[in-house]
């Protein structure tokens, strides 16, 4: 009877471990896809600063702009700082998805701006930024579809029955996806012929 009861606990025990070390991998992945958005964020935030920089020349009567790109970038990249440290975490990404769309929203109007200037979209060094900023931002959403892929597969395995039971008594939390909601986004367009 004991052995049958050693058995038992070992079993228990055997499976605790393998759903434990199931949960570590999955974490471990998103915490790797979030790294890979982390890379492209930096790059990005460094290849603004040129762009500003480079539109200074030409848009000199647009200093409230030039100085919102640059705060934005700014509060976007301590915002990235405090994801990085915890990817998954609800309130840092949070933060960060409001530093995003607050930055997304500063670029735009930069870029519209930046069309009421020539010269400034004839600039060799303008269009090859842009042209970087574009190919880091295809980049970025890649990477953020790839982030979001594996905070659902931990989420879904977390949740999942006898794994949830492991996942609340190791405190594995619920871990946040990536998101970024602009409502011009969610709008039907209007078409007219």
């Amino acid at each position: 009877m004991i052995w049958i009861l050693l058995v038992i606990l070992a079993l228990v025990a055997l499976l605790i471990v393998l759903h434990y070390n199931r949960l570590v991998k999955f974490r471990e992945r998103y915490r790797n896809a979030f790294a890979q958005i982390d890379v492209q964020l930096k790059r990005r935030y460094d290849l603004i600063p040129n762009l500003v920089e480079t539109a200074k020349g030409y848009m000199k009567h647009e200093r409230e702009t030039l100085e919102a790109v640059t705060q934005a970038r700014n509060q976007a990249r301590q915002a990235e700082g405090k994801a990085a440290a915890a990817p998954g975490d609800p309130q840092a990404m949070k933060g960060l998805l409001v530093a995003e769309q607050a930055l997304t929203g500063a670029m735009g109007k930069f870029f519209a701006l930046s069309e009421d200037y020539p010269d400034l979209k004839a600039s060799q060094n303008m269009q090859q930024l842009q042209e970087e900023l574009s190919s880091t931002e295809n980049r970025i959403a890649f990477a953020r579809q790839g982030y979001n892929d594996a905070v659902m597969r931990y989420n879904t395995l977390r949740g999942s029955v006898p794994t949830n039971l492991v996942a609340n008594a190791f405190n594995f939390g619920r871990a946040e996806l990536f998101e970024i909601e602009l409502p011009e986004e969610r709008e039907t367009p209007e078409v007219s012929f």
